[in-house]
């Protein structure tokens, strides 16, 4: 079985959809037979691939614009992408849209469906195109993937997707997102200039995510004399997010870290009192699952697929009430042993995810779909 993968999200995303990719193929390499596993992309300024993949065949197309190509892909549906890519079994196109494709079997990854339950909180030209494509990509797909079961139910009922054709694989946690030793946090804190106390939200900067809310819940924390961090980088509709930042009552404690090299992300983790996640809709959600690994308690919401991923580990808040959020986060920052039961459980859930087991499932779903 030949597998030919499009990793455009990886070449141009250091986040969501590319670091997915980026992290998928590293770990499908080493497990895939030589030749079986060819990766495709379009790399007209021919920079070349920035990262490695053992027992992998690395394909370029250096002589044409991808975005060209894209444009023709929408609006005249040709030329086929495995024109460019040749032939394979199966195709995976791990960023919601296949484009027109004439052989082979095609898998995709939609990773959710928030742009249908919250399309005032999308980009405004990414929903312009999910709505144009998405229909085109569940007709000609195969075998559909998404990060979590919640996410799959979703794609069955809004899409009408028959269960078959749609399967839930749950991501998994880079290697490095470990807690680190005291020495590292210490440094991380002297470089982001971090040394109150502080509770932390990771996480793009968009209306999804919820932050104007979580500054309403900070500045009801009057009992907390530290800062609110609030780290990721900037979205879409984010001018509203940044004026309530402007014009909080406590802007002076809140810290805004657009971007944080990835040495010290688990240290950033790692040095919060509290983890607060009120996101208004998730199809998986990395950042608290990556806080609970490095050793930090989590606060979060119940919205999409929190609860499965993050199990009985993390500490809910069922509605959005800034004062219930606000007291729940001061009862646990007081409360030492509710903490460490936190601490404990989110380490043993965290653990749960594995990149080596999200490649496995993945391959076996190519079979399947060849078949």
């Amino acid at each position: 079985m030949k597998v030919c993968i499009d990793i455009q999200a990886a070449i141009a995303q250091r986040a969501g959809v590319g670091r997915y990719t980026q992290a998928l193929v590293q770990h499908l390499g080493p497990m895939s037979e030589p030749g079986a596993l060819r990766l495709f992309y379009f790399d007209f300024k021919r920079r070349g691939m920035p990262f490695r993949v053992p027992n992998a065949h690395e394909q370029t197309v250096t002589w044409c614009p991808g975005r060209l190509v894209q444009k023709a892909w929408k609006t005249i549906g040709w030329p086929a992408f495995d024109w460019f890519a040749g032939a394979a079994d199966v195709f995976h196109f791990p960023n919601f849209i296949i484009p027109p494709l004439k052989r082979g079997r095609a898998v995709v990854t939609i990773h959710d469906v928030s742009f249908l339950r919250f399309p005032e909180a999308a980009e405004p030209r990414n929903l312009r195109y999910l709505n144009n494509q998405i229909r085109r990509t569940v007709d000609r797909a195969d075998l559909i993937l998404t990060d979590s079961e919640f996410s799959a139910s979703e794609i069955r009922t809004l899409l009408n997707i028959p269960e078959k054709r749609v399967r839930a694989v749950h991501l998994g946690l880079t290697p490095n997102m470990e807690s680190p030793d005291r020495e590292t946090i210490d440094s991380m804190r002297k470089v982001y200039g971090l040394e109150r106390p502080y509770l932390l939200f990771v996480g793009t900067l968009e209306p999804r995510k919820n932050i104007p809310f979580l500054i309403e819940c900070f500045e009801q924390m009057h009992s907390f004399d530290g800062d609110l961090v609030i780290a990721g980088m900037q979205g879409w509709k984010v001018e509203p997010i940044r004026e309530r930042m402007r014009t909080s009552s406590r802007r002076q404690n809140i810290r805004y870290v657009q971007y944080v090299d990835e040495q010290w992300l688990p240290a950033l983790y790692a040095g919060a009192e509290i983890f607060l996640f009120p996101s208004l809709y998730e199809g998986f959600g990395f950042p608290p699952l990556e806080a609970m690994r490095c050793g930090v308690p989590v606060l979060s919401s119940r919205a999409g697929s929190l609860p499965e991923v993050l199990g009985e580990a993390a500490c809910y808040v069922n509605d959005y009430d800034a004062n219930a959020w606000a007291q729940t986060a001061a009862n646990l920052l007081d409360d030492s042993d509710r903490r460490d039961t936190l601490i404990r459980a989110g380490k043993e859930q965290a653990a749960r995810y594995q990149w080596e087991q999200t490649a496995r499932k993945t391959w076996d779903l190519y079979r399947e779909a060849a078949s």
